[in-house]
């Protein structure tokens, strides 16, 4: 096993990790970003954007995070893609970051791996991923051209990704446990009016249904406990997100949640290693918050490495 040596080793390539590169690598030090599949994060599979300044009319998600990367390449960030993170832990005045094939090492580590979309655990959602059943309508909406499909989620993603659906499928069905959605108002009035909607609040989902592929689900009124069964092709599934911090279970304080504690700083418990992000123990979670925490990490890092590194050697 092969072995690197950075002064910053960033995590994951989401908008929080590469506006931490430009800041980095811009500054001089040393910056390898690793990240477990390509550079986007959540962002990349959003179809439509408004809320990032900047972009009046919008951006596509993919187009966005590609603008951010070309930046970030410019001041020289040695980016690696498909480069899952295994472990992070301490090694004397550095970090060894250690993945399938090879180990790292930097005087500090910002990770930035992210959030997960969170299963909901009804019978036939493992049996039907990728036979119906997605994460991402971005990425298979296409393939439900003049279909019924059903978002499970009323949240801003699932409004959001809804409305891309809307330009490919004969209708969407929001199911949403809630007795009210949680998305933004001008994304509940949009989806509302569009006359190919169709909302259940205050339902469960308890299964999805099948033969070789999805064709319908079925949902429980939780007020009155009846039962319906709905006809859909798809089933795309907007139930939350878990943090992606499992390498990092017993190196770092996270709370109950799994998500990483830090201070104003971005710094973790342990010296060194620093968290920015949909990780991050904190209320708001987008894209410009990110952001403004990779910039905050970038500069605490450089900081550091001035302070407690250059200086001893």
């Amino acid at each position: 096993m092969t072995n690197t040596t950075a002064d910053v080793i960033i995590v994951g390539g989401g908008p929080g990790g590469l506006t931490t590169a430009i800041y980095t690598s811009r500054g001089g030090l040393k910056t390898i970003l690793l990240e477990k599949g390509i550079c986007g994060g959540l962002p990349a599979t959003t179809d439509l954007i408004e809320n990032y300044s900047g972009f009046p009319d919008g951006i596509n998600g993919m187009e966005l995070m590609e603008k951010f990367k070309k930046q970030t390449l410019r001041f020289g960030t040695n980016i690696i893609e498909f480069k899952e993170v295994k472990k992070i832990e301490p090694a004397g005045e550095r970090i060894k970051i250690q993945t399938t094939d090879k180990e790292y090492y930097a005087y500090t580590v910002i990770v930035a791996s992210g959030s997960i979309p969170k299963k909901v655990n009804v019978p036939g959602e493992e049996e039907y991923q990728n036979k119906g059943v997605s994460y991402c309508a971005t990425c298979d909406g296409p393939l439900y051209k003049g279909k019924d499909v059903a978002i499970i989620g009323c949240g801003n993603s699932g409004l959001q990704e809804g409305e891309a659906l809307l330009n490919y499928v004969k209708s969407v069905t929001f199911i949403e446990f809630l007795p009210y959605m949680t998305a933004e108002s001008i994304l509940q009035e949009r989806l509302q009016k569009n006359e190919k909607t169709n909302f259940f609040l205050n339902h469960m989902l308890t299964s999805i249904n099948g033969d070789e592929y999805v064709n319908s689900v079925t949902v429980k009124d939780r007020q009155t406990n009846k039962e319906k069964k709905i006809e859909v092709s798809g089933v795309f599934i907007y139930a939350g997100f878990l943090p992606n911090s499992k390498f990092l279970e017993g190196v770092v304080k996270l709370d109950q949640l799994g998500n990483i504690i830090t201070n104003e700083k971005m710094e973790t418990s342990v010296p060194g290693i620093y968290a920015v992000g949909d990780i991050r123990s904190k209320m708001v979670r987008q894209i410009d918050v990110a952001c403004g925490e990779g910039t905050i990490a970038a500069i605490s890092a450089h900081d550091y490495i001035r302070e407690h590194i250059k200086e001893t050697n």
